[in-house]
């Protein structure tokens, strides 16, 4: 396992083991930053921050955490759960049944006298918009005041590391959002590097400042959001993060001074922007997020229309909300998924068996390596 960087982050991380769930799994985080893990169910990332609390024991771990060594396998070292300043909260809340609001809190306060434990429990939900339900047991309170109250109980450990594990999944979706505001307003006061288990990629994308996609357990892919969401590393990648439009092509050539790549597709010669690591002649993965894809309108045309211009019939459309769904069956058979506002899908006239053309933006057509069956995976970077 390799040395950590020089100047330690406010937590890193490095797992691995062959079984019962296979990891190889490393990151690292600044103070505030909120990594989201993100894959299938069963990819291990539960598995990852029962590791970082320690409730977990993995045969080659090292987690550092504000500088000081919770694990190293290497070195002999491994803390307990119960000193490692962890704050954790569950998808099922995880609240003493017979206890108060209040005293759930209190009982996480790492020390002092009682009535100093109950002063800073007091503090805490009171941070949570809790004032005047502290003597309320949990099944006396709604499913939202119970994770704040869970939340408050994972801040009076005074953490130097906050893990979630589908905090807000338990929750309708108004009571998600005002869960994930008060989310956001902590991390603005309180900065703690955490870990956010999620199976929602949009609740990912709108908390995270970096994304790490897990799949069997290892670590295909961490960055920011919107750089793993356009710039997928593989398939595989793009397949786990919900993109649609994956497709085969060949590499032509490169523009080095027009900045662009050439690709082959089912006879279409499209023009992608610069990547020359693909020399040409070799084939590829390639994807097109749908927002790179635009609708060739009738009644205002666009310079974008000259940029890679395809056709066919609409296979599909659906609206949800104020956003039209589109498959377009590219020469009559090659589904293609963008959106457009149902206004526009409106004024188009567009509907299934419709004749329509796009253009797919260069600057949104991302090639990946191709991985032979049964060969790993690249490492992640």
């Amino acid at each position: 396992m390799g040395p950590m960087a020089a100047e330690a982050p406010a937590l890193a991380v490095e797992l691995q083991q062959a079984r019962p769930i296979p990891l190889d799994v490393r990151f690292s985080l600044e103070p505030g930053e909120l990594l989201a893990l993100v894959g299938p169910s069963g990819s291990g990332k539960t598995t990852v921050l029962r590791a970082i609390a320690g409730l977990d024991p993995i045969p080659r771990a090292r987690v550092v955490a504000g500088g000081e060594v919770w694990e190293d396998t290497a070195r002999g070292i491994r803390l307990p759960p119960q000193r490692r300043r962890v704050g954790m909260v569950f998808q099922d809340y995880a609240l003493f049944p017979h206890m108060t609001a209040l005293d759930n809190v209190a009982a996480a306060v790492a020390a002092g006298e009682r009535a100093l434990r109950r002063a800073r429990a007091r503090e805490l939900l009171r941070r949570m918009h809790l004032e005047g339900l502290e003597g309320r047991l949990p099944h006396q309170l709604s499913g939202g005041q119970r994770q704040r109250v869970a939340l408050a109980r994972a801040l009076a450990r005074e953490p130097r590391v906050l893990l979630l594990d589908e905090p807000f999944s338990a929750v309708d979706q108004v009571t998600r959002r005002r869960l994930q505001r008060e989310l956001v307003l902590l991390r603005q006061a309180e900065p703690i590097p955490t870990v956010l288990v999620t199976h929602d990629l949009e609740e990912a994308l709108r908390l995270a400042d970096r994304l790490c996609v897990i799949h069997h357990g290892r670590t295909l892919q961490s960055g920011p959001p919107r750089e793993v969401i356009t710039r997928p590393r593989s398939a595989e990648v793009a397949r786990l993060v919900d993109l649609p439009n994956i497709y085969e092509g060949e590499v032509v050539g490169h523009d080095a001074d027009a900045r662009l790549t050439r690709l082959r597709w089912r006879g279409h010669l499209l023009e992608a922007r610069l990547q020359p690591d693909f020399a040409p002649g070799v084939r590829v993965d390639w994807v097109i997020p749908p927002g790179f894809v635009v609708l060739h309108r009738r009644d205002r045309p666009s310079r974008g229309e000259r940029e890679n211009p395809v056709g066919g019939p609409i296979g599909e459309l659906y609206v949800l909300g104020e956003q039209a769904h589109v498959t377009l069956l590219v020469d009559g058979e090659v589904p293609l998924v963008f959106t457009v506002s149902a206004h526009a899908a409106r004024r188009n006239g567009l509907a299934v068996g419709v004749r329509v053309r796009v253009s797919l933006l260069a600057e949104g057509i991302h090639l990946m390596a191709r991985r032979a069956q049964g060969e790993a995976p690249a490492p992640a970077q």
